[in-house]
């Protein structure tokens, strides 16, 4: 359960204005409207969710003393910097609207996002992959409906500004981690 509740408070919060996000904000808006493109990124999240959980929890079973520590640390280091130095991109100016590629894009994006990072981290902490990609899923089917619903909100500056700070927070964090594994803290 533990798992879970992490996974989704993280996924939120990681989530919150993160490139999946206004990619499905300006997506919908396109089309306008969410009918059908709030599902495939629902479906998306939940696929790279299970994704990350699943690869957690298979290196966790590798790793034994303050190795897991270490590639907790380090994941959590890498989704800071995702954070902070990588923002969602404006709107394309070709004007698709197949649901085909919109798929393939946001699936990529999400399965390299800083969320998917938190969510390996933590299947490799709890060993817990069925719950946490569970909490995982439901943060990330939050954050994409969030972004159809609330789509001038996540694209705000101020919230890129709030970004960049929560990832300089996260990779702090992980790095300092990775530093008292290594037995250097």
């Amino acid at each position: 359960m533990t798992g879970l509740l992490f996974a989704l408070i993280a996924t939120l919060t990681v989530g919150l204005g993160a490139r999946d996000q206004v990619l499905t904000a300006q997506f919908a808006d396109r089309r306008g409207g969410g009918a059908m493109v709030l599902p495939v990124a629902i479906i998306s999240g939940a696929v790279a969710a299970a994704l990350a959980a699943w690869a957690g929890s298979q290196v966790a079973g590798l790793m034994i003393g303050k190795a897991r520590l270490f590639l907790v640390g380090l994941a959590l280091a890498f989704a800071g910097l995702e954070i902070a130095l990588l923002k969602p991109r404006a709107a394309p100016a070709e004007p698709t609207r197949s649901l085909g590629a919109f798929a393939i894009v946001i699936f990529a994006a999400q399965l390299t996002d800083a969320a998917r990072f938190v969510v390996f981290a933590l299947a490799a902490l709890t060993r817990a992959p069925i719950t946490t990609g569970l909490g995982a899923a439901i943060g990330a089917a939050l954050v994409v409906a969030l972004g159809v619903v609330a789509a001038e909100l996540v694209q705000a500056s101020w919230l890129v500004r709030l970004r960049r700070w929560l990832g300089a927070g996260l990779a702090l964090l992980g790095m300092g981690l990775a530093a008292q594994a290594m037995g250097y803290l």
